[in-house]
């Protein structure tokens, strides 16, 4: 089936078959690979993205939903010249260690600052669980998505859901 949308701010058109996972559209043919897939039923969050700004399972939806939409990836969060906010506060609170679940942490944390940039740790903690991490015991993830909220506060929605560098 043809399918067209944008990844990242760039238009794609695929060929592709009814039956193929955005993660494996992402991974296998348009070789962005930061969309992880861990458990393929949903479950564990690795491979978040965004769909018109909203956290969606790419495992579970199929690349044909996509069209028309328009998706970001963790690559998408970030320029090639800075880390994003969300990004620099990850490093500087140490939430990562093997990095498999970062990518789908930080796409639902951004997804969350940018619709309640005030949230408190109670909201960070209910939205994250649905994101499973074996390494870090959650409580540095936890201290950078709070940290990282200045950046998103005093912007309007619009401006919060591009926020892609430090410089911003």
């Amino acid at each position: 089936m043809k399918t067209e949308f944008e990844v990242n701010g760039q238009p794609v058109a695929l060929d592709v078959e009814p039956r193929l996972s955005l993660a494996d559209c992402l991974r296998r043919d348009l070789h962005l690979t930061g969309t992880h897939v861990g458990c393929e039923h949903g479950v564990c969050g690795a491979c978040t993205v965004l769909i018109d700004g909203e956290a969606v399972r790419a495992c579970l939806t199929l690349a044909v939903q996509a069209d028309g939409r328009r998706i970001t990836t963790v690559e998408g969060l970030s320029d090639d010249q800075a880390l994003s906010p969300l990004q620099a506060a990850f490093r500087r609170h140490n939430a990562l260690q093997c990095g498999f679940c970062t990518p789908g942490m930080i796409t639902t944390a951004h997804a969350l600052l940018s619709e309640e940039p005030n949230c408190d740790e109670h909201r960070v903690r209910e939205v994250l669980s649905g994101n499973l991490c074996r390494c870090t015991g959650y409580m540095p993830i936890v201290k950078a998505v709070l940290d990282a909220r200045s950046a998103y506060q005093g912007q309007s929605p619009a401006q919060r859901s591009n926020l892609t560098s430090v410089e911003k």
